[in-house]
């Protein structure tokens, strides 16, 4: 599998215009970093597959074409944005609580806790019976087995994954849940009449356009950002009681506008079908139904405001007795087969991840994408639209590449190494040090000018 066939593969699949695949241009190839996966091939597609569906959208409203050109390398810079954040040339962010990791069984199996957020830990404390210091968790797992341990967290609704090879994932019902679905899916879900791409200046593919950004962590909110990149007014709302990791904060929220909004109080609900009314893209990431609850489902949207583009993004699938289970990258990651397969590649003593959050990072930028091509679709024939991800859906895709002969012989490479893709900023929070987009558009080149800003900074109101 080489970047240019995986970008091929992504635009047949969302039935882009064949003709628009002659304008762009993927160099490099794997193994650009340590690992037996393609990551580069995945990170190369995705966001060349983001910015052409982008140059499309420009397309449609002005005539102009224009090329579009990624680079493996700088694809993988982007994959690992949060990790190159500074803020005032201070040291690298901290993403994991130090209980965040894997742990040996009592059965000699692995599992993976994520207990980054606070309330997460505390559960995976009550469900052990233990300390708060690693040791503690550690002392704990090894008193029981993995499997019985893996239900007990997932049914307490915290974040764990046992380690699994990728012949026992494939065999297990919420894989062939993911297997029967396409890698992702962009649906019509209503008639609504044709609408432009934006208004007025069309100095940005996306420029009029408005975006609701319901995500935290990473996938979802590279979504927005790319998206807003691309000229894009992206509205960031968060409600005050849910956690979040404050790089992540900083570095995914380049390019938009930050707003509270408390979905548990009517008020909340009714300030945010207001700005529904008025948005042309819906971006969430809460588990599957959990919006729908509210009133936020894709058809109620769309019964709303007609036209809208619903985008929803989950760690494990809508299908399967897993589609309400919460999830992050790292998880599915060890749940699939990856941190196996990375392991016995290093012949290492414990399970491996990949080089960066691969998932994540793909995802978002292919509900970006899906979000383009369904605004591209409305330009043409009218609709309303839901585009439907999950990072398993992206990781099984990952594991179809295929591995790479030594792949874990190549160079990692440190921030010093990448300072041609970093931009600084000033910020609320500080100068920023981040990365820049990847993508490079000859007529319009994405930009992240808008800093990020604390949660709650703006108006819950459109500019």
């Amino acid at each position: 599998m080489t970047p240019e066939f995986a970008l091929t593969h992504l635009w047949r699949l969302a039935h882009g215009d064949p003709d628009a695949l002659a304008r762009a241009t993927v160099t490099g190839q794997d193994p650009t970093l340590p690992s037996t996966f393609r990551v580069g091939t995945l990170a190369a597609a995705t966001i060349a597959a983001a910015g052409l569906a982008a140059a499309e959208c420009h397309r449609l409203r002005t005539g102009v074409a224009q090329t579009v050109d990624v680079s493996v390398r700088d694809a993988l810079v982007a994959f690992r944005s949060e990790r190159y954040l500074r803020v005032d040339d201070g040291p690298p962010p901290e993403l994991r609580h130090p209980v965040t990791g894997f742990y040996e069984t009592r059965d000699g199996r692995w599992i993976q806790l994520h207990a980054n957020f606070p309330h997460h830990l505390q559960g995976i404390l009550g469900v052990l019976g233990c300390g708060a210091q690693r040791d503690d968790v550690a002392a704990a797992i090894r008193t029981r087995d993995g499997a019985a341990l893996d239900t007990a967290l997932a049914e307490a609704g915290l974040c764990a994954a046992l380690i699994r090879m990728p012949d026992e994932w494939a065999a297990h019902e919420q894989a062939r849940a993911i297997a029967a679905l396409p890698l992702f899916e962009i649906e019509r879900i209503g008639d609504a009449p044709v609408e432009p791409i934006g208004g007025g200046d069309a100095g940005q593919p996306l420029a009029g356009l408005r975006v609701l950004d319901l995500t935290r962590i990473i996938a979802g909110p590279v979504a927005g950002r790319t998206l807003a990149s691309h000229g894009a007014q992206t509205l960031l709302v968060n409600g005050p009681h849910l956690p979040n990791i404050a790089p992540l904060v900083i570095d995914n929220g380049r390019g938009k506008r930050s707003t509270w909004i408390d979905l548990r109080d009517d008020a909340g609900i009714d300030t945010l079908h207001a700005l529904a009314r008025d948005a042309d893209v819906f971006l969430q990431s809460y588990r599957p139904g959990a919006l729908a609850a509210r009133g936020f489902g894709p058809l109620a949207l769309a019964a709303r405001r007609p036209g809208i583009v619903c985008v929803s993004i989950s760690a494990y699938g809508h299908a399967g007795p897993w589609a309400q289970r919460r999830g992050f990258d790292s998880l599915v990651q060890s749940a699939s087969g990856i941190a196996w397969q990375e392991q016995q590649a290093a012949h290492a003593n414990a399970p491996r991840h990949l080089p960066c959050q691969a998932l994540d990072h793909a995802t978002g930028y292919l509900a970006a994408f899906g979000a383009m091509i369904a605004l591209a679709r409305r330009a043409r024939e009218g609709g309303s639209w839901h585009v439907r991800l999950s990072l398993a859906q992206t990781g099984r895709w990952l594991q179809s590449f295929g591995i790479v002969p030594d792949g874990l012989r190549a160079p990692d490479f440190a921030r010093t190494d990448v300072c041609d893709r970093i931009e600084r900023i000033a910020s609320p929070f500080g100068m920023l040090d981040a990365v820049r987009p990847a993508e490079r558009l000859s007529v319009t080149p994405p930009s992240l000018a808008r800093p990020s800003v604390p949660f709650g900074t703006d108006d819950a109101c459109w500019l």
